[in-house]
């Protein structure tokens, strides 16, 4: 027994490390962006990187749950931009309900997840592969349905989603917070979310432990793709269009957060507190690097570099 507790103790200081070291790299990178750019603590620059996380952030949640059952998501940024595409076309040339037409793109990503998920669960593909598959397909679809031009002239109303604020918060940052409220209560309260830690820690042992994986693995993808048709709402409203080009690299971005913020990339550990962390890393890497006008081509060198390196350690982590 108290082998056992120490195991667990030892977990829990190791967890509380890594969280702590992560809060000390965002603390000294705000204290760099301070002292080399003048407007990085300015309030609408700060507002900025809230709206900025907001998207990467629900994507990173979806992608979290993913991970941690040891698969990973390709698609996802190719589902954000058929969710968006469609939800323009809706608001510009359709009578429904922005509330209906927000349910709607939300339910795209959610049939998209099933695609992935299905094929994941039930044909024992690989991950990898149904993803790419997906992604490659969901671009597809997206330049078919608007033959390859933007969306443009959305309501007023929608676009408060992307631009708005309440009490001084953006409103993409609100429906972050609750996106993470309910991703967090659902891995840490209810039994799903121990069946999504067991799946990723050891399939063919949860298996026996009588846990369904395939319905879990099935979940893992809709989440996901709910998150996407969720970022997807956010992103179309920000930018006032829906564009055929929307969410490239998005993937990426989405996995970097994951990775940096403590996921394992084999599955059955990650917090989606980390993951919130790592993808306000990212945010703040961006935004400092285009306040020091580092041109964009660079700025892709970074972020590869920042991805390998959080592979890299995810890989030491799990030795």
């Amino acid at each position: 027994m108290s082998t056992a507790k120490s195991a667990k103790t030892a977990g829990i200081k190791k967890n509380l490390m890594e969280t702590y070291s992560l809060v000390l790299v965002l603390l000294v990178l705000g204290v760099i962006l301070s002292v080399t750019t003048n407007s990085f603590l300015t309030p609408t620059n700060l507002l900025n990187v809230l709206r900025q996380v907001s998207i990467n952030g629900v994507l990173a949640i979806g992608m979290t749950m993913v991970v941690l059952t040891g698969g990973i998501d390709l698609s996802v940024g190719s589902v954000v931009a058929f969710s968006g595409i469609v939800a323009a076309q809706l608001l510009r040339d359709s009578s429904l309900p922005i509330f209906v037409i927000v349910l709607i793109a939300v339910a795209i990503g959610a049939v998209m997840g099933i695609f992935n998920g299905y094929f994941v669960a039930y044909w024992n593909a690989a991950p990898f592969v149904v993803t790419l598959a997906c992604m490659t397909i969901g671009r597809g679809l997206t330049y078919v349905f608007c033959d390859g031009r933007p969306i443009s002239n959305l309501p007023k109303e929608y676009l408060v989603i992307g631009k708005g604020s309440v009490l001084g918060l953006p409103i993409p940052t609100i429906i972050l917070a609750l996106v993470f409220i309910i991703g967090y209560v659902l891995l840490k309260h209810f039994k799903v979310g121990r069946y999504i830690y067991a799946v990723g820690g050891n399939d063919n042992a949860a298996l026996v432990s009588g846990i369904n994986v395939k319905r879990i693995l099935l979940l893992v993808y809709i989440l996901s793709g709910i998150c996407c048709g969720i970022a997807a709402v956010i992103l179309t409203a920000r930018v006032s269009a829906g564009l055929p080009g929307a969410g490239d690299g998005y993937e990426l971005d989405a996995i970097a957060a994951t990775v940096i913020g403590g996921t394992s990339l084999s599955g059955g550990r990650g917090k989606l507190g980390g993951t919130i962390l790592g993808a306000l890393l990212l945010a703040m890497v961006s935004n400092g690097l285009d306040l020091l006008n580092v041109n964009s081509f660079y700025q892709q060198i970074v972020k590869g570099l920042i991805i390998l390196g959080a592979i890299l350690i995810d890989s030491k982590r799990n030795k």
